[in-house]
């Protein structure tokens, strides 16, 4: 069973249609299909970006040296998994 299909609709100047319309054509597709494969891939690029962490080279040094050589717990930590401990039970 084939998924139906929804609309869109979109207001556009006309040199911006133009320009969709000469893309859409060097492909050999319609406006439609081509607009709906930029927005898919543009949509799937912005999620990607949105759930990716960049770190600067310093960021990526700093993340590194303290998974090698991590701190001592702090009292509140130290606290925290107490009562972690107290209520769940140890790992």
């Amino acid at each position: 069973m084939k998924a139906k299909s929804k609309r869109i609709e979109a207001r556009v100047k006309p040199d911006t249609l133009v320009l969709v319309q000469r893309a859409a054509e060097l492909q050999g597709s319609s406006v439609s299909e081509f607009v709906v494969a930029a927005a898919e891939t543009a949509a799937r690029r912005t999620l990607e970006e949105a759930s990716t962490v960049r770190l600067s080279v310093e960021d990526q040094r700093r993340f590194v040296e303290l998974l090698l050589n991590p701190p001592e717990p702090t009292p509140a930590l130290a606290r925290a998994r107490a009562a972690h401990e107290a209520l769940i039970g140890q790992p």
